[in-house]
This record gives C-alpha cells, structure tokens and sequence, in this order.
C-alpha cells in the first residue's frame, strides 16, 4: 500500500509542478506582449510628437490645402487618447493614410519640397515608420507566441483556467499603403 501511495504523491507532485511551469510560462509570455505593444506605443508617440512640427512646418505655405492639414491633425489627437490595440490600430492606420496624402500634396509646392525642415522631418518619420515596423513585427511575434499556448493542450486548460486569452495582433495596412512615401526631392530654378 505505501508505493501505491507514493506513487500517486510523486503524481501529484510532478502535476502540479507541471501546472506550476505552464502557469509561469503563460505569465512571461503576457508580460513580453505588453512589452512588445509598449515598443509599438514609444515608437506612435515618436510619430504623434512629430507631427505638429510637420503641421507647422507645411502651414507656412498659403496655398496648401487646409483639409490635408486639419485630417492629419484632428487624426493625430484622435490616436493619441486610444486604449486599445483596435482602437490604436484603426486610428494610427487613418493617421498613416492621412501623412500620406499630405506628403503627396507637398509636391505640388517646390519651395515646401526645398525647405530644410520639411526634408528633415519627413526624414525623420520615414525613420520612425521603420522602427514603428520592427516593434510591430516583435509584438506580433510575442503575441503568436502567447496565443500558441493559449490555445494548445496542455496549456488551453491552464490558460482557461486562470483567465489568460488571446491577445490581437496589431495590424496595419498592406506593406505598399504603409510605407512612408519616400520621394526624391529636386529643386530647380525655372527659367
């Protein structure tokens, strides 16, 4: 009788040490998904200072259009107060479309092309858009990760168990749409 005893103890022993490894598991693997979305967040606020200078920048120029300026600067705020990963996402999506658009109208005004400073910022937010590439890629990858477990035995009834679950992934829009438009500026005096 005592080895059968011994037997379910040392059972119950590597049961829970096993929950115990799994639970551990799921913890470090959540906190590396918060780490992850804060490198995203670091690099969106990076992004979300740049802009009033950009918007400073282009509205010394009479012309421009003033609807280009007013979506980048209401989008801008409106991404900033965001709390979740799907608000942050569809928020910073539009905010991108929107930097896009007046990127491409700066080029119908050659002495906005011209201007050290506009040439220096949008450096600096092609700059920006890369590392806010590389944080999105490591999150997304912690968050793969921590959603494998989530989901896979033996891990699913500890996760269910303890109330971990899937995290989302932070998307945005396909690789050509999101890039920063990278255009060459030429200054020429017209004759």
């Amino acid at each position: 009788m005592s080895g059968f005893f011994l037997a379910v103890i040392m059972v119950a022993v590597v049961a829970i040490v096993g929950i115990i490894a799994i639970y551990n598991s799921m913890v470090g693997g959540r906190i590396l998904v918060r780490e992850g979305f804060s490198g995203i967040d670091v690099q969106l606020k990076r992004r979300h200072n740049l802009i009033p200078n950009l918007v400073k920048t282009v509205e010394g120029y009479a012309d421009f259009e003033r609807g280009v300026l007013d979506d980048v600067t209401r989008l801008g705020t409106q991404a900033m107060g965001d709390q979740s990963v799907d608000e942050k996402q569809h928020d910073e999506n539009a905010l991108s479309g929107a930097l896009r658009n007046l990127l491409a109208v700066a080029e119908n005004y050659p002495e906005l092309k011209a201007n050290t400073n506009f040439l220096d910022l949008q450096q600096n937010l092609a700059d920006i858009e890369d590392a806010l590439q590389k944080a999105r890629r490591y999150y997304n990858g912690t968050v793969r990760d921590y959603n494998t477990r989530v989901q896979t035995f033996p891990s699913n009834l500890i996760a269910r168990a303890f109330g971990f679950r899937n995290e989302e992934f932070f998307e945005m829009e396909n690789e050509s749409e999101r890039a920063v438009t990278d255009v060459e500026f030429k200054y020429s005096k017209q004759e």
